[in-house]
């Protein structure tokens, strides 16, 4: 495994959640001098490195010494959430003698992924106080257990799930009132029962990354879709806030956002339809009347995973526009605006990618088979900011488990970084 892809291993091992992958984000910020943005607090346009935090979304920029009013940003916008069953707000249920976890599905998930593995609970515990506490039981808590085959002879012809029957995890033997889950968890943090006042929890793999194949060349993982990009993200804004500072050319602003609620639809105060990375843009611009000039001449890259070419389900894809991992970052083209790349938009990743001597490929999904979407045409339409869609590529999209190329994160990073620091 190269080095950058067992950090990205660490990374979603510490990040079950988005609110751990945002605390995951501000120590490695902090470590590299970057201070912290109130959101209500004054704003500090002096130059430096700033990060700013709500709930689940990170938002982080680097100022040059040279900025001015109108000076124009470069993005790299990813998101946070993955896919996943999470706890509703009376966790504690139960039938025929097991204590079990009321779950809904949050997002697109693969459901059958989640059967039969050992899962762990994160979150946050909201408190009475108004502050909230992180907890993250990383050991095998859980379990969403199949019915074998000698009860239903003709599960290999056609597996139906339930969403409200079939993916209730089981926890123990007994029933609701043997036990309570929130002061299960209280306990595990330190913190009094009586001071929680709301949730939010989700199942997760508490199975490691791992490498696979015979020259350990694929990272199997959870959540590679987005903490692969949040990953690189926050590696590229490090980079680029060391160059630009160093930099004798046209200055530029990096910036990183990280998102909730993307595989949800983005519809929320933290999500990318939200207006919160509108206002710290303008904020940034110098201002409302500054803002138009440096729209004008910003760029957004969203990045998100891209479908890796199955090769069991090979005619589920273009025949010549299929990704493979380890191939570079693939460029994300759709005609009907589910991704948001332009020619210009190409025209500037393909000029980072040769600037980072990193390869790159298409993704254009089959005219037959409608593709997913991302953050990339919500911003697009919000702040009239050309952006380009681009991911690497995964299999087992939306499954508790994932795969990717080891190699991948590092290409993405260094034509992140490249595009993070492009005057042109």
């Amino acid at each position: 495994m190269t080095d950058l892809a067992q950090d990205l291993a660490d990374f979603i091992a510490a990040a079950p959640t988005p609110y751990h992958a945002v605390a995951q984000g501000v120590r490695r910020l902090s470590a590299a001098g970057f201070t912290e943005q109130p959101e209500a607090g004054p704003w500090d346009d002096r130059p430096g490195g700033r990060y700013l935090v709500r709930d689940g979304t990170l938002l982080a920029w680097f100022v040059p010494e040279s900025v001015r009013p109108g000076t124009p940003m470069r993005i790299f916008a990813a998101h946070t959430d993955s896919p996943t069953l999470k706890v509703k707000p009376r966790p504690d249920m139960g039938a025929g003698g097991w204590r079990q976890v009321a779950v809904e599905v949050y997002g697109g998930a693969l459901w059958n992924s989640w059967l039969d593995r050992d899962l762990g609970l994160a979150g946050r515990l909201a408190l009475y106080d108004g502050t909230s506490v992180l907890v993250d039981i990383h050991r095998p808590l859980l379990r969403v257990p199949q019915l074998a085959i000698h009860l239903d002879r003709q599960v290999n012809q056609g597996l139906t799930l339930d969403a409200q029957q079939h993916l209730q995890p089981v926890w123990g033997l007994g029933s609701p009132s043997d036990g309570d889950l929130i002061e299960f968890l209280a306990g595990e943090v330190g913190v009094d029962p009586d001071e929680v006042a709301a949730h939010d929890l989700v199942v997760h793999d508490v199975n490691p990354p791992a490498l696979l194949g015979e020259e350990e060349d694929l990272l199997a993982a959870p959540r590679l879709d987005n903490l692969a990009s949040v990953h690189a993200g926050l590696g590229a804004l490090l980079a680029a806030s060391d160059d630009v500072a160093a930099s004798d050319r046209p200055a530029v602003i990096p910036v990183f956002v990280g998102f909730d609620h993307e595989e949800i639809g983005s519809g929320s105060a933290s999500g990318a339809s939200g207006p919160l990375l509108e206002t710290v843009l303008t904020r940034l611009a110098g201002g409302f009347d500054a803002r138009g000039t440096a729209f004008a001449m910003s760029r957004c890259l969203s990045v998100d995973v891209t479908h890796a070419a199955h090769p069991n389900y090979l005619g589920h894809y273009d025949p010549t526009h299929r990704s493979l991992p380890n191939c570079g970052p693939a460029l994300k083209v759709n005609a009907n605006q589910r991704y948001a790349t332009d020619a210009l938009g190409a025209a500037a990743w393909h000029r980072a990618c040769r600037d980072a001597d990193v390869p790159t490929q298409f993704f254009v999904g089959k005219n037959t088979v409608p593709c997913g979407t991302t953050v990339g045409p919500l911003l697009a339409t919000r702040l009239g900011i050309r952006t380009v869609d681009v991911g690497i590529p995964v299999l087992s999209m939306h499954s508790a488990r994932e795969l990717c190329g080891v190699r991948d994160p590092g290409h993405l990073a260094a034509a992140a970084t490249a595009f993070l620091t492009d005057p042109a």
